[in-house]
C-alpha cells in the first residue's frame, strides 16, 4: 500500500483577509481533502474583509470561520505551491518549492461589485490550479 502526500498550498498577501482567503476557500472546495491547503499575511488583519466573506457566500462557500493568520517560515517551509498575491511581499523563498505570484486587485476598502471580479478571477485560477495539481 503505497501513500502519496498530498500537495500543499499557501496563500499569501498583506493582510490575509481578502484575497489569500477567498483562494484558500475555492481551493478547500475544489480538492476536497486532496490538497492542503494553507493562508497567511505579513501582517495580518484583526478580521477578514466582510465584503470577501459576501462575495463567498455567493459562491455557497462560507469563510467567516477563519481569521488572518501571521506568514511563518514554518508555514512556506511546508508548503509544495506557494502563491503571492501582488502585494510585493518580502516572502521566504526555498529551492525546490514553485512560486506563483498573482496580480490580483486588493479588495480592502471596496464594495461588493468591486470585489465579485477579483473573486471571479481567483475561482479561475483555482480551477485551473486544482487540475494542475491534481492531474
Amino acid at each position: 500500500m503505497t501513500t502519496t502526500q498530498k500537495p500543499s498550498v499557501l496563500f499569501v498577501c498583506v493582510h490575509n483577509a481578502g484575497r489569500s482567503q477567498m483562494a484558500a476557500g475555492y481551493l478547500r472546495q475544489f480538492g476536497g481533502d486532496r490538497i492542503e491547503v494553507r493562508s497567511a499575511g505579513s501582517m495580518p488583519a484583526d478580521q477578514i474583509n466582510p465584503i470577501a466573506v459576501e462575495a463567498m457566500r455567493e459562491e455557497g462557500i462560507d469563510i467567516t470561520a477563519e481569521e488572518p493568520k501571521i506568514l511563518t517560515t514554518e508555514a512556506v517551509q511546508a508548503s509544495d505551491v506557494v502563491i503571492t498575491m501582488g502585494c510585493g511581499d518580502e516572502c521566504p523563498f526555498f529551492p525546490g518549492k514553485r512560486y506563483e505570484d498573482w496580480k490580483l486587485d486588493d479588495p480592502a476598502g471596496q464594495g461588493i461589485d468591486a470585489v465579485r471580479p477579483i473573486r471571479d478571477e481567483i475561482k479561475a485560477r483555482i480551477q485551473a490550479l486544482t487540475s494542475d495539481l491534481l492531474g
